[in-house]
C-alpha cells in the first residue's frame, strides 16, 4: 500500500475510486458511511447490479470504512500523490479473478479485508505467512489469496495446517475456514489443536449454514433456525465455539461481527501474534440460504440485525459460556481470553529435554 489506511486525509489530495464491474449492490459501503458521502446509482453495471457512486465528495473524510466493509473489493481510496493506486488488499488478493463467486451480501470477503489490513499491521513477512482452507464458501479464500495457499479436502484444513506449523515452526500458517468445515467434519481437529496448543490462528467464518451445499444446517446454527435440513427449526444444541476454544485451553479467542470490522481487524492482528492457538470467531451473513429461510432478509439487513443485536463481552461480568448464541437472539462479541502458556514445540522440547537431557536435540534443528 502506499499509505497506511486510516490516517487522516488531506480531501484536496485523496479521492474514493469504484469498480462497478465488481460490485454486486449489497449496499454495504452506502449504509455504513458514517458521513453519508455515498449513494447508491440508477445505472446499472454488466451484472444487472446497481453500484454506489460518490453523492457527496466534499463530506468523505477518508477513513476507509466503505473499504474496509465492501466484500467485492468494489471501492477504495486514491491519492493523486501516489503512483500506485490500489485498494487495501491489492497486493495480498488475487483481483484478476475478481468478481469472486460469493453471493451478493455475503461477508467472506469482509473478513478478508480484515485479515489482509490486520496483517499488513503487523511484522509479519507475508512471504512466509500460509493460509489454509477447507471446504465450502469459505473455502475458496485459499484460491484468492495470493499468498502461499493451500485448498484441502473437508474438515482437515486444521491438521494440514498443524502439519506447517510444526515442520515451518518459523512460518506463520493462518486457517481461514467455515463453522461447517471447522466444527463439524473438522471438530475433533480444531478441539485437539488447541488443547495443543499448536502454533497458528484460525479464523473462522461463521454463517450458521453449509452455503455451498444448499443450506444444511451445522453445528453452530442457533436452535429454532430453519435449514432444508431442519425445516421446522433445529432442536438440537450448538457449538458455542468461543467457550469451546476457551475450554480447550486457546491462548487467544475472539469474535466479532462483519459489522465491527475494526475490532475484527484488530482481533485478528492480536492472534496473528500470539505464539500458541489463536481463535477468531467473524459472524458473517448468509443471505442467500440462511437470512432468506430465517426471514432476517438480505445481507445488509443481516449486517443491520448485528448492530443492533450485538452485546459487548465484560470479563467482569461474564465469562465464555455466556457467549451462546440464542435463534434471533443477542450476540456476544469482544475479545475473550488472552493468556500465555507452552505451545506445542515448546512443550515437547522441554518434556524431552527434561527426560533426555544432552541427548535431546531441539526441533528444529537449526540451520
Amino acid at each position: 500500500m502506499a499509505e497506511k489506511k486510516g490516517k487522516k486525509k488531506d480531501p484536496k489530495e485523496w479521492r474514493i475510486d469504484i469498480d462497478a464491474e465488481r460490485c454486486k449492490g449489497c449496499g454495504f459501503c452506502v449504509e455504513f458511511c458514517p458521513k453519508n458521502t455515498l449513494a447508491m446509482s440508477d445505472d446499472f453495471n454488466s451484472k444487472g447490479y446497481h453500484p454506489p457512486m460518490v453523492a457527496d465528495p466534499e463530506s468523505c473524510t477518508y477513513c476507509d470504512m466503505c473499504e474496509m466493509v465492501c466484500p467485492e473489493f468494489a471501492i477504495w481510496q486514491s491519492s493523486d500523490k501516489n503512483e500506485k493506486q490500489e485498494h487495501i488488499a491489492d497486493d495480498l488478493v488475487r483481483m484478476d479473478r475478481m468478481p469472486h463467486i460469493w453471493c451478493p451480501g455475503c461477508g467472506i470477503g469482509t473478513v478478508v479485508n480484515t485479515f489482509v489490513a490486520a496483517l499488513h499491521d503487523t511484522d509479519i513477512d507475508v512471504n512466509t505467512t500460509q493460509v489454509v482452507s477447507g471446504i465450502g464458501c469459505t473455502g475458496r479464500v485459499a484460491g484468492y489469496m495470493d499468498l502461499d495457499s493451500y485448498h484441502t479436502t473437508h474438515g482437515r484444513a486444521i491438521p494440514f495446517a498443524t502439519g506447517l506449523a510444526l515442520g515451518n515452526p518459523d512460518q506463520k500458517v493462518v486457517v481461514i475456514s467455515g463453522d461447517g468445515d471447522l466444527t463439524a467434519i473438522g471438530g475433533n481437529h480444531f478441539f485437539h489443536a488447541a488443547r495443543r496448543n499448536v502454533n497458528m490462528t484460525v479464523i473462522c467464518v461463521n454463517n450458521f449454514t453449509y452455503g455451498m451445499t444448499g443450506g444444511q444446517v451445522t453445528p453452530t446454527a442457533p436452535q429454532g433456525s430453519i435449514a432444508i435440513t431442519t425445516p421446522y427449526g433445529a432442536f438440537d444444541q450448538p457449538f458455542n465455539i468461543p467457550f469451546i476454544a476457551d475450554s480447550c485451553g486457546a491462548d487467544y479467542v475472539a469474535r466479532w461481527t462483519t459489522f465491527h470490522v475494526r475490532h475484527l481487524q484488530n482481533a485478528i492482528k492480536a492472534a496473528l501474534q500470539v505464539k500458541g492457538f489463536s481463535l477468531v470467531e467473524a459472524i458473517s451473513p448468509c443471505p442467500t440460504l440462511y437470512g432468506r429461510r430465517n426471514k432476517i432478509g438480505d445481507g445488509l439487513d443481516m449486517m443491520k440485525f448485528y448492530k443492533e443485536k450485538s452485546v459487548r463481552f465484560k470479563k467482569d461480568q461474564h465469562t465464555t459460556a455466556d457467549a451462546a448464541i440464542g435463534f434471533q437472539d443477542q450476540i456476544m462479541v469482544g475479545n475473550f481470553v488472552n493468556r500465555e502458556r507452552p505451545s506445542l514445540i515448546e512443550a515437547m522440547d522441554t518434556s524431552l529435554k527434561n527426560r533426555l537431557g544432552d541427548k535431546y536435540v531441539q526441533w528444529p534443528v537449526p540451520g
